[in-house]
């Protein structure tokens, strides 16, 4: 069964660029949401999302099956997909 991923990320950030490009290279199917696009109430409702998984709130942050990775690893991808 495909991993259900989801992917928190700026749309600026280099480490966000590349954990969705190996996301692509590895075939995987994620959601992504570009925080730094959202206006207003949507905005900071998926800023108070982020804040669940990450009180600091910083980009990237990757949620495999409920498994909570901060920042750029590919070691640690690798890891939640169960490669």
């Amino acid at each position: 069964m495909a991993p259900k991923v989801k992917v928190f990320a700026l749309s600026t950030c280099i480490h966000c660029k590349k954990a969705k490009e190996y996301l692509d290279q590895c075939g995987v199917k994620y959601d992504c949401v570009h925080v730094d696009q959202l206006t207003g109430d949507e905005r900071k409702a998926v800023v108070e999302e982020v804040k669940k998984y990450n009180p600091s709130v910083s980009f990237p942050t990757i949620i495999i099956d409920g498994k909570v990775l901060v920042g750029f690893n590919q070691e640690k991808i690798d890891e939640a997909l169960h490669r």
